[in-house]
């Protein structure tokens, strides 16, 4: 996309960092399943519109570090999503902890997740395809929202 733009997203966004760290190379059998765990659920996900997930970046911080940035619809979406037990993400947990003692010297996880107001967050992208919260929630022309950062944050939706 030719020029500046910058996401449409309107009121709250929600993003979930979720990853996982390789402490262990050689206990493939460890770590492996849980990198194949993740990729499944984010299949799920794209799957099921309705559950929630706008959209996700997959990213990898160094050989041992690889994770994921996700756009959520709300928290309570989300909420849903990780006790839903109809869904993966349960039954990938519980056998997680079923082995956890013996692959948690191989593998280590982690999650954090931030509510965002609106007017916490702000973004421009020049002469790039929609991409991480424009990729999940559209984008427009930068002279939607404001040139300056400072405009951007202060523009407010009327969104509940």
């Amino acid at each position: 996309m030719p020029g500046r733009t910058t996401a449409a997203a309107e009121g709250e966004v929600v993003v979930l960092l979720l990853g996982m760290r390789i402490n262990h190379f050689r206990g493939v059998h460890h770590w492996l399943p849980v990198m194949l765990a993740m990729l499944r659920m984010l299949r799920e996900l794209k799957g099921d519109r309705p559950r929630g997930l706008l959209g996700h970046v997959l990213l990898s911080g160094s050989p041992r570090t690889y994770y994921v940035v996700q756009y959520w619809e709300s928290k309570e979406k989300l909420y849903a999503y990780a006790s839903a037990p109809d869904m993966f993400h349960r039954r990938a947990w519980a056998l997680l902890n079923r082995k956890e003692k013996k692959s948690r010297q191989h593998v280590g996880l982690w999650h954090e997740t931030y509510i965002v107001p609106e007017g916490g967050y702000e973004s421009i992208y020049a002469d790039m395809p929609a991409y991480g919260l424009a990729a999940a929630t559209g984008s427009l022309p930068i002279e939607g929202r404001g040139r300056r950062a400072a405009d951007r944050l202060a523009h407010r939706s009327g969104a509940k």
